[in-house]
């Protein structure tokens, strides 16, 4: 079942902790799983880091609610064609809302004069990279990189698309 009524607009500071949970929720069921995830460390620190991120990104949120519930969020951090983060409750996945955040996204970067747009996920993320592929994104690069975020070694893929010619 799609979710229809969907609204994405800017985040509110009112959002805040709704937003951590649900990064975090998505994160913790996306089996992307690697040993290092199941460190007790590594769950509390992805935990604080979901949920201190709305009040410290320098970047801009978007989150997708259903009638008054927040059910996804996406970011652009650091660049701003970089889709930094892109997060749906587990309970909501599969049902378009991840799509409508990221074409949302694409769209904003478009009308921004922006020649591509950029993410990247863990490697084995492969419902979140058919996603991605579905949109449009390539696989430009695959290897380990460095978390900031979990502090732990992880193998990821970077994904690029080229955004309508203005």
């Amino acid at each position: 079942m799609v979710v229809t009524d969907l609204t994405i607009r800017k985040i509110a500071a009112a959002d805040h902790e709704a937003v951590g949970a649900v990064g975090f929720a998505a994160w913790a069921a996306s089996g992307a799983y690697e040993d290092s995830y199941r460190d007790p460390d590594v769950i509390v620190r992805v935990r604080r880091e979901f949920a201190i991120f709305p009040g410290e990104t320098k970047g801009e949120i978007f989150v997708a609610e259903h009638g008054k519930a927040i059910i996804g969020w996406g970011a652009r951090e650091n660049e701003p064609n970089y889709v930094s983060d892109l997060w749906v409750c587990p309970d909501h996945q599969g049902r378009g809302v991840g799509r409508a955040l990221l074409v949302y996204l694409c769209e904003l970067m478009a009308a921004e004069g922006l020649a591509t747009a950029r993410l990247d996920t863990h490697a084995r993320n492969t419902g979140a990279i058919r996603l991605y592929e579905s949109c449009g994104f390539t696989i430009v690069w695959r290897g380990r990189e460095f978390s900031r975020s979990m502090g732990v070694e992880l193998e990821k893929v970077h994904l690029e698309k080229r955004l309508a010619d203005r």
